[in-house]
């Protein structure tokens, strides 16, 4: 189903609600929305299956309202970072190759610095903005007329750009009508128990991935959706005390931040209402989710996957508990391969490049006008098995462990080192409020492991800091992987999906440190 089936059904029920400014849309109200939306992206603009257009928003109904318009239509919708400097925004304009772009009003700034080239019609939400159209005005004065053909569309989303420019993630359109069951709304259903009782908490940027596959997948199963401004640690408590959540997704630096709360606040709030907190995008260190377990039950649940949405592994709070550390095992038996860097398939235990292979023996996405970076995905003999870069292995029972991104790896003394192993050791730690690790040339070594380091408040970044995160190290990983060096800084480059930008501390430490 979809939102327009559940107009019909229910339509007084709020499909989504903000936890602090308390807006909201009914599913009548997103419905009707929706469509004229629709009517002039197709009727007035003259959009076909298989055209884009760019969402520049945060968080706000909105954001919602603008996937359905072109998701119900078969367009390819991209929702842009809306931290995102113009010039790069202006390139993912661009790159899409859209016609059409949404802003919320909220973004002024960014908004009066876009070049937006080849965009015929800018659109304002929220607000009046110089140089962009109502969007509400443009929506109200469309047809609300039944759309009779619905293909489904998609996102096409871009690359975080933690390496390099970002590229626009395509997957081939479904062929089904809006109104059919998606894959996700299955696997919430399925997987995850979802129903239309569900009431989903969305904690992180709409423009994510996940967080808008997830909420969209919510709203098709006709449950309610209830979205954070933006994340703080106790107002998610907040949110499911107030809400009666039932379920939530959130990345690691989520959950630290979290744990960070002191006691007394930690256990303040009723959660009863929770039955279920899923998590990925991140590896999470294994202290940390085991705290996690031991402060809310076992209804951690856990995937990998990837906006490639080329396969995915899954494991429950009970099983990991048994397999700490790991990921899960493929949702699909006989997806998931280990592969050295020449194809070859390798054993338990061995580390690799993780492959997932397709169902249908091709390619389930590519990089949009980037066929090179698209081949490169693929494994050198299998088309039908691809890659985002991982690397991990599996072990005697199948259990997916993820070590590192490929392009994160140190490979000091001829010895391959995880920066992510690293990097747990110190999540909890209480005098580390952030830390990412990365290798910089070495005349004798060839890498060397360098830390940089965001103390928690109130804590000095000093060289007896330095010393006493050394001499920790030592207590718990070998000695070739404790840092030579720490750098103390007021914040690191994270993405707001939790995502650390390592190539920005690269940079900053070839041009200040060295």
């Amino acid at each position: 189903m979809y939102p327009g089936a559940w107009a019909q059904k229910t339509p007084e029920k709020t499909a989504i609600v903000m936890t602090g400014s308390g807006r909201s849309l009914t599913y009548r109200q997103l419905d009707d929305n929706s469509r004229r939306t629709a009517h002039f992206l197709r009727d007035t603009v003259g959009l076909q299956t298989g055209d884009a257009v760019v969402v520049l928003s945060d968080n706000v109904p909105e954001a919602l309202e603008l996937y359905w318009a072109g998701v119900r239509i078969g367009l390819y919708v991209t929702f842009a970072n809306s931290h995102l400097t113009a010039a790069e925004a202006d390139y993912i304009i661009e790159n899409s190759g859209a016609r059409v772009l949404f802003v919320s009003a909220n973004l002024a700034d960014l908004a009066s610095r876009l070049q937006a080239p080849g965009v015929q019609h800018r659109l304002a939400f929220g607000g009046e903005l110089a140089g962009f159209e109502s969007y509400e005005s443009v929506r109200d004065a469309s047809s609300d007329a039944p759309i009779e053909d619905q293909p489904r569309g998609d996102t096409m989303l871009y690359s975080s750009g933690t390496t390099g420019r970002p590229k626009g993630i395509k997957r081939p359109l479904s062929g089904q009508q809006v109104d059919e069951m998606s894959n996700m709304s299955a696997v919430l259903q399925l997987l995850y128990g979802m129903t239309e009782e569900t009431v989903y908490l969305s904690p992180a940027p709409a423009y994510h991935a996940a967080p808008m596959a997830f909420m969209a997948a919510v709203q098709s199963l006709g449950g309610t959706v209830v979205m954070m401004e933006k994340f703080d640690p106790e107002g998610v408590l907040e949110a499911v005390q107030r809400f009666g959540i039932t379920e939530t997704q959130m990345v690691p630096t989520h959950f630290v931040r979290m744990l960070k709360l002191p006691e007394e606040v930690r256990t303040s709030y009723d959660l009863s209402s929770l039955k279920m907190v899923i998590h990925a995008a991140a590896p999470c260190p294994p202290d940390v989710k085991r705290a996690m377990i031991d402060w809310l039950g076992p209804i951690i649940m856990e995937y990998y996957s990837s906006t490639e949405a080329a396969g995915s592994t899954f494991i429950d709070s009970a099983t990991w508990l048994e397999h700490p550390g790991s990921v899960g095992r493929p949702t699909t038996e006989g997806s998931l391969h280990i592969c050295g860097p020449d194809g070859s398939e390798l054993g338990p235990g061995e580390v690799g490049i993780v492959y997932f292979a397709s169902a249908t023996g091709e390619r389930p996405f590519s990089y949009h006008g980037d066929e090179e970076k698209s081949v490169s995905a693929q494994h050198p003999e299998h088309p039908g098995w691809t890659t985002v870069g991982d690397l991990g292995y599996v072990d005697e029972d199948g259990f997916l462990y993820l070590t590192d991104r490929s392009t994160f790896m140190i490979i000091s003394g001829g010895v391959n080192i995880y920066p992510q192993e690293i990097e747990n050791v110190f999540t909890l730690h209480p005098k580390v409020s952030d830390i990412g690790v990365i290798g910089v040339p070495d005349d004798e070594m060839g890498e060397r492991v360098v830390a940089f380091v965001e103390p928690a408040a109130g804590v000095v970044g000093d060289p007896e800091l330095a010393a006493e995160l050394a001499a920790f190290a030592r207590e718990h990983l070998s000695g070739f992987k404790v840092p030579r060096e720490f750098h103390f800084r007021d914040a690191l480059p994270r993405t707001p999906t939790g995502k650390m930008v390592k190539g920005k501390l690269r940079d900053e430490y070839a041009t200040t440190v060295v």
